[in-house]
């Protein structure tokens, strides 16, 4: 890869000082940024030898982060719509996932990606289906950056006979998992220890998994105080509720990423403080059956919070851009305060904080000297962008994934000019509209007729 200078483009660098570069340029080497500045400097600097890529008219901000994402469940997307959750879990999740092959991880994985791509996400975090195998297959295909992990229980009513493992065994599977993917793929996979939910996890379970993710050096990634009948369980079979009784057992920690949190007190927002806890907001999936999670209490207590898409049976649109938008509006709502959660704020969300949650900061979330060159490239020339009388306002509030034009991670371009250069996108999409029936057969789930269909 030879050098390029992207030049005349809007810049949001994300960065500490909050640079924005109306007319900026950004100097890649290789697979890092070396410098940032203003487009006429830049472009005097460099030799005929540094590729140029004209930009202007279009916007550049750093690759976005999204912190909590099934990959495995993407060929489910459609299974679980207008269900209750123990519905939703048992009668359609839960046998779609069991009945999933490696191979059809992979195809899901490569789907999910796809999709995460075209909407401008280079990073993410997977709490784990059951296939890391896959999973890393496809993120090495694919050229994005992510943090996988394996869906993780050791007890719980209704698990899938072939799910059911002892605390050792689950272990050992994780740590088989990180020793093969682990800085693989040009070092863009990580492998995090997951664990489900407080229902599917001994405390055994928990701190070994806390100790092992301390050891190596990585995080641990669980859903937590997600619904309200959670949160009740673990005050009838612990003693305490969900957050109270992971503080007790001392895994709350900067390398802890907890999802949902729909349903804490005050004082367990303040021990996510006070550890470092990081959170993953997923708003779509919230506002299907989970609540409302104290999102402005928790930025203003000082905890990182993101935002992740959740699987695709919990919200079908798993594009970080639509999430970004829904987080804007649903806290004004409840707060019955249109200051909260400014643009700004949200963008930070799913750039230098996201980056921080999935332990990577030191080298994605902002545009900055030093920093990999993960980066997104938005055109707003179109009729549900424009006018930009408040570039950051537009950002959140009014952009699509349509607006993404090229999508680039470690250097490479993912996608140009929205076309994807890294896999076949048509033969994924033939492959999963196949495997997603056949998982479905397999796995028995019954769907209802909505309407009478009569051809």
């Amino acid at each position: 890869m030879c050098a390029q200078l992207l030049m005349n483009a809007g810049i949001l660098t994300m960065d500490a000082a909050g640079r924005q570069y109306n007319r900026g340029a950004i100097l890649i080497d290789r697979d890092r940024i070396v410098k940032v500045g203003q487009s006429d400097a830049l472009q005097a600097e460099t030799g005929p030898e540094v590729e140029r890529v004209d930009l202007r008219g279009k916007w550049v901000l750093p690759g976005l982060v999204n912190t909590h994402v099934h990959t495995s469940q993407h060929l489910g997307r459609g299974l679980g719509d207008d269900v209750s959750l123990l519905t939703w879990l048992h009668e359609r999740i839960w046998p779609y996932e069991s009945n999933m092959t490696e191979d059809d991880s992979y195809v899901s994985s490569l789907l999910c990606g796809l999709e995460q791509i075209r909407s401008g996400v280079t990073c993410f975090a997977e709490p784990g289906g059951q296939h890391v195998n896959g999973m890393g297959r496809a993120i090495s295909e694919l050229g994005i950056r992510a943090a996988l992990a394996r869906s993780t229980m050791d007890m719980g009513e209704g698990l899938p006979g072939r799910w059911n493992e002892h605390t050792q065994q689950a272990l050992d599977i994780q740590v088989e998992n990180l020793e093969r993917w682990h800085g693989k793929a040009d070092g863009r996979i990580r492998v995090w220890f997951g664990l489900r939910t407080i229902f599917n996890n001994s405390d055994d379970l928990i701190v070994r998994t806390k100790e092992l993710a301390d050891r190596y050096g990585v995080g641990v990634h669980m859903h937590v105080a997600e619904i309200k009948e959670e949160v009740e369980f673990a005050q009838a079979t612990r003693g305490a509720t969900t957050v109270t009784h992971l503080n007790r057992l001392g895994v709350l920690d900067r390398n802890f990423l907890a999802v949902h949190c729909v349903w804490m007190t005050e004082a367990e927002i303040q021990m996510f403080a006070e550890r470092g806890v990081k959170v993953s907001h997923n708003p779509a999936a919230a506002m299907r059956v989970l609540g409302f999670a104290k999102i402005p209490e928790m930025l203003a207590a000082g905890v990182c919070v993101t935002i992740g898409t959740d699987g695709a049976p919990s919200n079908n649109r798993m594009t970080l851009i639509d999430e970004m938008w829904m987080t804007s509006l649903i806290h004004k709502g409840r707060l019955l305060d249109p200051t909260v959660m400014p643009a700004e704020t949200i963008l930070r969300m799913v750039t230098s904080e996201g980056a921080r949650a999935v332990l990577w900061e030191d080298e994605i979330g902002s545009l900055e000297p030093g920093k990999k060159a993960d980066l997104v490239v938005i055109n707003p020339d179109s009729a549900t962008m424009l006018p930009m009388h408040d570039p950051v306002a537009n950002f959140v509030t009014s952009m699509h994934a349509s607006n993404v034009e090229s999508v680039m991670a470690d250097g490479r371009w993912l996608m140009r000019d929205r076309k994807i250069r890294v896999v076949d996108e048509a033969a994924v999409l033939e492959e999963a509209k196949q495997r997603a029936a056949a998982i479905v057969q397999r796995a028995g789930i019954k769907l209802p007729n909505r309407f009478n269909v009569v051809g």
